[in-house]
């Protein structure tokens, strides 16, 4: 019997839904589970060929346990290794270079000095910070936000100098990226299930939480359309992901890639509708029972090769 192991946290209605729809299926050989673990060895394989992750961006332990279970064999979603390797800053630079429309960016450096770190560590910085030349690159409004994380966490708008600054004064010892705002005329949001399946979404970041999902305004087929999935699928070919979800703002009919650094995304039924979160489960039931099936494929296409010219 192959297991396919659930790693989650505080969410409630995705992971034993989609546990309940893996063994629904009834593929012979193949069952699903929560995934339960405590101290664990070095030297023993994990008894789930396939975990799919949810938590471990938030808890060190499940991380390493997931690192293990991959020397041992097993498959995750998302792999952690890759995943460890990533940040917003980088992942906009990347997408850039694949031709995707990206938000112009700028990295900032901590307004604060970081935990066991002194003036001295900072000497090859320049001081004072050349904000012009930000400003005159990125423009106003922008939006400054944590380099790493998610959930709408430290988010500002600014409109102007000093706006920024006082901003940039609040936020401490995070890396920061400041990037221009895309003043959009239509947003979707995108699932994006085994590097091949993308189901588009309207969506309205403006709104609560609960009421951002826009039910009645899919977009049909058009060559809107198509340029949002074909970038969808570039970017997470790229970073190696198997679940993630890709958000576009579209300005003068230009589908810029706003985020798509959300390799445990939200799928809770009653945020993201019933019909999306149907899609989504049977997205994920499908790539589950096929990963556990098949192989591993001997290479994949994640951002290293287009690192190294291939």
């Amino acid at each position: 019997m192959k297991k396919v192991g659930l790693l989650y946290g505080m969410e409630n209605s995705f992971p034993a839904a989609l546990v309940e729809r893996i063994n629904s299926r009834k593929v012979d050989g193949v069952m699903a589970e929560s995934l339960v673990t405590g101290a664990f060895r070095m030297d023993l394989p994990s008894p789930y060929a396939l975990i799919i992750d949810r938590i471990s961006h938030d808890i060190p332990f499940y991380r390493a346990y997931l690192k293990n279970a991959i020397l041992h064999g097993a498959r995750v979603i998302n792999n952690p290794f890759w995943w460890s390797a990533d940040d917003k800053f980088f992942n906009y630079a990347l997408g850039a270079k694949l031709g995707v429309a990206t938000p112009k960016t700028v990295m900032l450096p901590h307004r604060s000095h970081p935990p066991g770190t002194t003036a001295q560590s900072m000497r090859n910085m320049m001081y004072p910070l050349n904000w012009e030349e930000v400003y005159d690159y990125i423009g106003f409004p922008a939006f400054m936000k944590p380099h790493l994380g998610g959930g709408w966490r430290h988010v500002y708008k600014v409109h102007n100098p000093e706006e920024l600054i006082a901003a940039y004064n609040e936020t401490d010892v995070l890396g920061m990226v400041l990037q221009e705002s895309i003043e959009f005329t239509e947003y979707y949001r995108c699932y994006v299930i085994g590097r091949e399946k993308v189901h588009v979404m309207g969506y309205d970041p403006l709104q609560p939480h609960d009421k951002r999902y826009v039910l009645d305004a899919q977009p049909e087929k058009s060559p809107l359309y198509e340029r949002i999935v074909a970038d969808c699928l570039t970017l997470c070919r790229a970073l190696g992901y198997d679940m993630n979800t890709v958000e576009f703002a579209v300005r003068d009919g230009v589908p810029y890639a706003i985020d798509y650094l959300n390799p445990a995304p939200d799928a809770g039924r009653y945020s993201v509708g019933e019909a999306n979160f149907e899609w989504i489960l049977d997205a994920m039931a499908d790539l589950a029972i096929k990963y556990v099936l098949e192989p591993p494929p001997a290479s994949e296409y994640i951002w290293q090769d287009y690192l190294a010219g291939r």
